[in-house]
């Protein structure tokens, strides 16, 4: 089971994630954000924006948002984004 085992705001509505298997990506929210709904609405705010946290390894926020460690690290390997943490450029 993939967790986020840390994360840091890297700018605007993107963080950078690592995983449990050594992987990090950077994660924009923005398209989650533009939904709209009750929960990504405080979002918008960059203060509350940046009062994330994690809870079992998941990313979640004050307001109950939590998402998924497991479904981030998918769509950032289907974007190719996600990047091995042992490999040095």
């Amino acid at each position: 089971m993939i967790k986020i085992i840390r994360a840091e705001h890297i700018r605007q509505k993107i963080l950078r994630l690592y995983f449990s298997d050594s992987s990090w990506g950077d994660y924009d929210l923005q398209p989650l954000i533009d939904r709209q709904t009750e929960l990504t609405h405080s979002l918008n705010d960059d203060s509350y924006f940046q009062q994330f946290f994690l809870a079992l390894g998941a990313l979640c926020w004050r307001n109950g948002l939590e998402l998924s460690p497991g479904s981030i690290h998918q769509k950032l390997k289907g974007r190719q984004q996600l990047h091995d943490e042992t490999k040095v450029a």
